[in-house]
């Protein structure tokens, strides 16, 4: 009994320290990211286009290619020499920053696709750290909640520099950079500490390790109707998610709130900690099979609470302000399972050798086409919309069509693991004959 109690006190000492060490961790690498968003280049056009548009655009096309070429490096990525990783795509990324300031507009665009590309390496690095461990789940969520804290911290830090300090708007990139070093150097150090998984973990979770090519296709192949339908339901939910991210603000201006900036941490600070507790408790649910269909039950949900929420808004029966948030609380349920806990779990009901950096930069990859496109669509071909219609409209069929795509990813891998039960049971009854 007192080993006992003495390893699950030592298994939750290691995952609150893995916790907290990747989520500050996390927010380190994005400060090499946003902080330019705080600038409005006000003024500045590049062939009739917005120049802050352009530089958006770029960053997220190197973020999206890095995603295709993550399915590859990151699940063929060994478990050493990851913080010497960090810091080389890190510190390319910041490089990109001095190039941006020094260089002019509009040769200093491509700077920005250069920033983006090692950036989108990192989720897959920081994530293989944690992966496989009876405490993932809340690790997980927290590392997944870390980029809502960490994309409004950064942004402070930037506008900071340049009320206080007088930084330019082409350098506020880089100082902000400079404000992270040394605290990501501590992080990542930190991150080389956290133990590898016991055997209790393997055993349980099983054993994490990179994938060939071979590997990838075998899972692909076992796996292809379901991976096919959790991709296209995290598609879904990333493209919706950053148009609310990223037309909030043209959202709120739509719905009469633009002149209450208080608004954003009203509605987002509620959905943070309510995600983190839901998707965190799943930690408590030993059984893999049980806590991969509790993802799906978490998902169906989401998509259930994004849909009534937006059918009685549109029905004028619903404050914009509860619409906001629920519509918010509901996409993100949807969303951050896939980058927290379904692919561990998946991985680890089925026993399958691998890891979640292949699945999770499989789905990412795809999202993130969805996102470039409507970004395209609206700043590119200057096709007018009123983003509130647009949005509730869009909402109420995506989740028709989420609920009826997770019902079938749930029946599906229901099927698979009696298919794999039966399996089980039959190799056992015949070495015992």
């Amino acid at each position: 009994m007192a080993t006992m109690i003495n390893k699950n006190s030592s298994q939750l000492k290691v995952g609150l320290y893995a916790a907290v060490v990747v989520f500050f961790a996390y927010t380190m690498i994005f400060g090499f990211r946003k902080s330019f968003t705080v600038a409005t280049f006000d003024g500045i056009e590049i062939a009739g286009y917005s120049y802050k548009t352009i530089l958006v655009i770029s960053q997220v096309l190197g973020y999206m290619l890095a995603k295709f070429y993550g399915i590859k490096y990151i699940s063929e990525l060994k478990r050493t020499g990851r913080g010497g990783v960090i810091l080389l795509l890190t510190g390319i990324a910041w490089l990109s920053w001095l190039f941006f300031a020094l260089v002019p507009p509009p040769y200093n665009i491509a700077f920005l696709f250069i920033n983006g590309f090692p950036l989108g390496m990192l989720w897959g690095v920081v994530f293989s750290y944690v992966e496989g461990r009876r405490s993932t789940d809340f690790i997980g969520a927290t590392l997944a909640v870390s980029f809502i804290f960490a994309s409004g911290f950064v942004k402070s830090v930037g506008a900071w520099l340049m009320v206080q300090f007088g930084v330019s708007e082409f350098w506020v990139p880089f100082y902000t950079g400079l404000v992270f070093a040394l605290p990501l150097l501590l992080f990542v150090f930190l991150m080389e500490k956290i133990p590898p998984p016991s055997e209790e973990d393997i055993r349980l979770r099983t054993e994490r390790a990179p994938m060939t090519e071979d590997d990838r296709k075998r899972f692909v192949k076992e796996f292809l109707a379901g991976i096919v339908a959790c991709v296209l339901i995290y598609c879904f939910a990333t493209i919706f998610r950053d148009i609310r991210d990223n037309f909030g603000a043209e959202m709120w201006k739509e719905l009469g709130y633009f002149d209450q900036p208080a608004i954003f941490s009203q509605t987002e600070t509620p959905i943070t900690l309510i995600i983190l507790v839901l998707i965190g408790s799943m930690v408590l649910i030993k059984n893999n099979y049980k806590a991969l269909q509790t993802a799906h039950v978490f998902i169906l949900i989401g998509f259930t609470i994004a849909g009534i929420s937006t059918a009685l808004f549109a029905a004028q029966s619903m404050d914009p302000v509860w619409w906001m948030m629920l519509v918010g609380l509901g996409l993100y349920m949807v969303y951050i399972p896939f980058n927290a806990v379904f692919f561990d779990r998946l991985i680890s009901t089925f026993k399958y050798t691998g890891n979640v950096g292949f699945l999770i930069y499989l789905a990412d990859s795809f999202g993130y086409v969805g996102s470039v496109g409507v970004l395209f669509s609206k700043e590119i071909f200057q096709v007018q919309l009123n983003w509130v219609t647009f949005f509730s409209n869009s909402v109420i069929g995506l989740s028709a069509i989420g609920i009826l795509l997770t019902a079938f990813s749930m029946v599906y891998f229901g099927r698979k693991y009696e298919k794999l039960r039966t399996k089980e049971a039959s190799t056992a009854k015949s070495m015992q004959v």
